[in-house]
């Protein structure tokens, strides 16, 4: 079947109501938030991101406003898909500091010389989220689905974000991949498997939200997804479940403020890599990327007092993937990259 592969502006929006605001977009897809904060202050610091940590991001600036540097601030922002929101910021969207899915997508302004190249020098190494890939599927699991072997069977339907736009399939087509070569196979045995993959796919939208919004919409049997996608959703009252596969991979998601940034922007950063930032990371389900967070139980997960499990092989892309710098050429390059080459292949996303 053919899938559109970008979604407009205004549906991007819409749906991205539906839970909160992952991945990527067009060129023009920049769904835009609001205001938020108050008080005396005259800052507002432009927040640009990847649909999928709104949410969070949210709930971090509430708390940020309650101490003396936030006091007062407010946020103007925009979330849409991960590739799409880094290419508008190059072509003049205005952003103190950016969140976006991959690393990549903060090269993109490194290389527009809108960030500073020290930006992934810290301790986190510009890291602010992060994550892993699960398979989300309807309550109960009726496909009984376990692991990845399962996904190419036939009759199993899959929803998944398109690459070309969204960081969060990026995720999910090195998890998939590395689910071969991380085993023992070869370039050639991951390319096949990646290949049978994508024939089952039925839905390829633009941006990681709009992939979970389709499938709670009722398209698929099994969402690639973020892990705290599918918690949040289970917050906002939807019914899914999802497996951990044996082998996942740590998403990491990083954070820059920009060159010509208000200075509250380096406080802002601050907090959020602070104690108080990732615990409401944690809350709203991502893993908290500093030790020491306390935040009790989260709301949604599988187990709410064991919210972030261990995975058993969780590849990153430093061990196993060399770098986003290799892995975006050899994977996701325009006409040459191996996973966009399969998806054009498949013809599912024109």
């Amino acid at each position: 079947m053919n899938i559109p592969r970008r979604a407009t502006a205004a549906l991007a929006l819409a749906l991205g109501l539906t839970l909160a605001a992952c991945g990527g977009g067009s060129d023009d897809d920049n769904a835009s938030g609001g205001t938020t904060g108050g008080g005396g202050s005259d800052t507002t610091l432009h927040i640009v991101g990847f649909a999928v940590p709104e949410a969070a991001n949210k709930a971090i600036a509430a708390e940020w406003n309650k101490t003396d540097a936030g006091k007062g601030v407010k946020f103007q922002t925009s979330y849409g898909a991960s590739g799409d929101q880094s290419r508008a910021v190059v072509n003049g969207l205005k952003a103190d500091y950016v969140h976006f899915s991959v690393s990549s997508d903060v090269t993109r302004l490194v290389d527009a010389d809108l960030v500073d190249a020290s930006w992934n020098q810290g301790p986190t190494k510009g890291i602010v989220s992060s994550s892993v890939v699960v398979l989300a599927v309807r309550e109960g699991n009726p496909k009984g689905i376990k692991d990845w072997d399962d996904l190419i069977k036939p009759g199993v339907e899959i929803v998944t974000p398109n690459p070309a736009s969204s960081g969060a399939a990026r995720w999910n087509a090195l998890a998939a991949w590395g689910h071969i070569s991380a085993n023992g196979g070869t370039d050639a045995e991951a390319t096949d498997f990646v290949t049978k993959l994508f024939g089952n796919v039925v839905s390829l939208p633009n941006s990681g939200r709009d992939a979970t919004t389709t499938f709670l919409s009722g398209t698929g049997d099994v969402l690639l997804a973020y892990e705290n996608e599918a918690i949040l959703a289970r917050q906002n009252g939807e019914k899914l479940d999802w497996v951990y596969p044996k082998t996942s991979i740590l998403i990491e998601n990083p954070g820059a403020v920009l060159k010509d940034a208000d200075p509250k922007a380096t406080a802002w950063l601050d907090f959020v890599l602070s104690k108080d930032g990732q615990k409401q990371f944690a809350l709203k389900g991502f893993r908290p990327i500093i030790d020491g967070v306390e935040y009790g139980e989260v709301e949604g997960a599988i187990d709410p007092k064991n919210p972030f499990p261990t995975v058993e092989q969780l590849l990153t892309v430093s061990e196993d993937f060399e770098s986003w710098s290799a892995l975006s050429k050899k994977f996701f390059a325009e006409d040459t990259g191996i996973i966009t080459k399969i998806i054009t292949e498949s013809g599912k996303a024109e």
